[in-house]
């Protein structure tokens, strides 16, 4: 996964992956501006490595935001320069153990990554400085990756001598493909942004020194768009990413949700008479489809409270 990052051009250490005592600290912190709510990653002075108690603190952080009628973005950053350095590898024993069947498969890791992947609104990764080993898994769980031009990742398990959570790897072949994946995860080597771009892992790369104006104004973009139509594709997109056979039943669905919620009616009209469209519909819970859980993917505290399962 990660512990703290190195210096810029150093490779990190080759610390134990399940030895050390459980590290509490860190926080998930949840901010809100009109219709745009941002979750910080704040672990200050280790580079915002997650602990057990952040990964865990993202289930009901998640909860809360799909139950915010007046929420319809979500923007996932880092406290200071770094996005997230990774999990904590002094507390990755429990961090990664699956109390169910007692391996080190995923465990707090799954369930944080899963709660953000199964929210319904979209979201947004800004990642500036490092994003490392577990990092891309909250990262990789967002809709949209935006990259400042000092970023750096790396998926580093060949490093510490652990296997990767399987849904991490799962979501990385889906966004990369598998020759990337195995690039990546194989190697563990460091990407700029620009490279990160290159191989698919981000949508876009702006200059440090714009990079916030640029994640605000792409959010604000998203939050005046209709939500209807954002959920529905996002739901159906995922569908088609996993090769489910869920395909008809996402689009009966939005279908049914589309009648209903009035959107069509207000761009439409909005289009005719050439003004911006002032779209009111933001589905909750209750509108999201039911999705199972992939074994090992089930949260407890559930995102949607249906059993939606994790997303691309």
């Amino acid at each position: 996964m990660s512990g703290a990052a190195p210096a810029a051009g150093q490779a990190p250490r080759a610390e134990g992956a399940t030895g050390g005592t459980r590290r509490s600290g860190g926080t998930v912190r949840v901010s809100r501006s009109g219709a745009i709510a941002t979750i910080t990653l704040s672990n200050p002075g280790r580079r915002n490595t997650m602990t057990e108690q952040m990964w865990l603190g993202l289930v009901p952080v998640c909860r809360d935001l799909a139950d915010d009628p007046q929420v319809r973005v979500v923007v996932v950053r880092g406290d200071g320069g770094d996005f997230s350095a990774g999990a904590d590898i002094s507390d990755l024993d429990s961090i990664l153990k699956n109390e169910e069947s007692g391996r080190h498969d995923g465990g707090a890791v799954a369930r944080g990554e899963a709660a953000l992947a199964q929210l319904h609104k979209p979201t947004i990764a800004a990642v500036e400085g490092y994003c490392l080993g577990g990092a891309w898994q909250i990262a990789a769980a967002c809709d949209i990756r935006l990259a400042s031009s000092d970023a750096t990742f790396g998926i580093t398990p060949a490093k510490i001598g652990i296997v990767y959570p399987v849904a991490g790897i799962e979501r990385l072949v889906r966004i990369a493909g598998p020759a990337t994946a195995k690039y990546l995860l194989f190697s563990g080597d460091f990407v700029d942004a620009e490279r990160a771009r290159a191989l698919g892992l981000v949508q876009a790369v702006h200059p440090a020194a714009a990079f916030w104006d640029e994640v605000a104004d792409f959010a604000r973009r998203l939050a005046s768009r209709s939500q209807l139509s954002i959920q529905a594709m996002k739901d159906i997109v995922d569908v088609v990413a996993a090769g489910s056979a869920d395909l008809q039943a996402a689009s009966d669905h939005w279908q049914e949700r589309m009648a209903e919620a009035g959107d069509a009616e207000v761009g439409i009209r909005a289009f005719l008479s050439k003004q911006a469209p002032q779209f009111t519909w933001n589905g909750g819970r209750e509108s999201a489809r039911p999705r199972r859980d992939p074994p090992g993917t089930a949260i407890r505290d559930g995102v949607n409270g249906i059993g939606a399962g994790p997303r691309p």
